[in-house]
C-alpha cells in the first residue's frame, strides 16, 4: 500500500509516517518511481508505534524496543537484552506512577463535583 492508504488505515499522517521511517520505526520499500510502499503488516506497527508514544517512551527507546516484540506470528523475539528490559521495567513503573497520580485527581475532583452538586438544581 501507499503512505496515504497506510496514513488513512492507521489515522496517522503521512507527515508522522515519513519521520517514523526516519527513526528507524517503519520501513518501505521503493517503488522504480521512488513511491513508497508499505506491506500489511505496517499497518499493525504503526498502531504499536502510537501506543508506545501514548505511553510516553521516546523514539529512540521505541526503536529499541520493537524489535523485541512479538511478531505476528505470535512467537517471541530473541532481541531483548537484560538492560532494555530493565529500562522497560523502569518506564512501566513511571507509567504506574502517573495512573496512581491520575486516580488521585480524578478522586478529589469526584469530591468537588458532589460537593457543588450538593443544592444545585
Amino acid at each position: 500500500m501507499r503512505i496515504g492508504e497506510l496514513a488513512r488505515r492507521s489515522g496517522v499522517s503521512e507527515r508522522s509516517l515519513r519521520y517514523y521511517e526516519t527513526q528507524g520505526l517503519l520501513n518501505a520499500e521503493r517503488t522504480p518511481g521512488g513511491q513508497r510502499q508499505y506491506g500489511e503488516w505496517a499497518v499493525d506497527r504503526v498502531i504499536r508505534v502510537q501506543a508506545l508514544y501514548a505511553a510516553g517512551l521516546n523514539s529512540k527507546k521505541i526503536a529499541q524496543l520493537l524489535p523485541c516484540m512479538r511478531d505476528t506470528d505470535g512467537g517471541p523475539s530473541e532481541a531483548a537484552t537484560e538492560q532494555l528490559v530493565v529500562e522497560l521495567a523502569s518506564e512501566r513503573d513511571r507509567i504506574n506512577r502517573l495512573i496512581t497520580d491520575l486516580i488521585r485527581s480524578r478522586d478529589v475532583l469526584d469530591e468537588v463535583i458532589t460537593t457543588a452538586s450538593v443544592g444545585v438544581s
